[in-house]
C-alpha cells in the first residue's frame, strides 16, 4: 500500500486526483492537506496528525495560502528525514520562474495541471503509473544509522 500526500487547496482539483486514483484501482491511500502549513503538521505528525503515516510520494500544489508550495518544498528538503520523500509538484503555474525554482529546491517533477477534466484524469494516471508502479519508493521506515529520527523537533 502507498501513502500519498496531496498538498492542494483547490476543492475541485482534489476532487478530481481522488476520482483518478480511484479509477485507477491501485493500492494507495490518498491523504490531502490543504495548505503548506498543514502539510508540514502531517509530516511532523503534529496536532491532528498524531498518526500520520510518512507519505510513499508528495503531490505538491504551489499557489496555496498562509505557506506555499516552494516554501512547503524548501522546509522539506533542507529535513534530514524528509528530504527523501519525492515531491512531485502538480500546480496551474507554468512560469519558468516556478518550474526553475521547484527543481533548484529538489522537487522531483513538475507537472503542470491541465485545464480540461480527460487531461487533468491523464496525468494523474500517468502519475501513478510511474511512481506507484515503475518507481522503486525509498523502504518505509528505514533510516541509516546517521539519520535523524524526531520529525517533530528536527529542522
Amino acid at each position: 500500500m502507498i501513502d500519498i500526500l496531496l498538498v492542494d487547496d483547490s476543492e475541485a482539483d482534489v476532487m478530481l486526483t481522488q476520482l483518478a486514483f480511484e479509477e485507477a484501482r491501485m493500492a494507495n491511500r490518498l491523504h490531502v492537506t490543504r495548505d503548506g502549513v498543514e502539510a508540514l503538521e502531517f509530516l511532523r505528525r503534529q496536532g491532528p496528525f498524531q498518526d500520520a503515516p510518512t507519505p510513499d510520494v508528495i503531490l505538491l500544489d504551489l499557489n496555496m495560502p498562509r505557506m506555499n508550495g516552494l516554501e512547503v518544498l524548501e522546509e522539506l528538503k533542507s529535513h534530514d528525514v524528509l528530504r527523501n520523500i519525492p515531491v512531485v509538484v502538480l500546480t496551474t503555474s507554468q512560469a519558468e520562474a516556478d518550474v526553475w525554482r521547484s527543481y533548484n529546491l529538489h522537487a522531483n517533477a513538475y507537472i503542470p495541471k491541465p485545464v480540461s477534466l480527460p487531461n487533468f484524469l491523464d496525468v494523474v494516471r500517468s502519475f501513478e503509473n510511474f511512481w506507484l508502479a515503475v518507481v522503486k519508493l525509498s523502504p518505509k521506515g528505514y533510516h541509516p544509522p546517521s539519520e535523524k529520527h524526531d520529525l517533530e523537533h528536527d529542522t
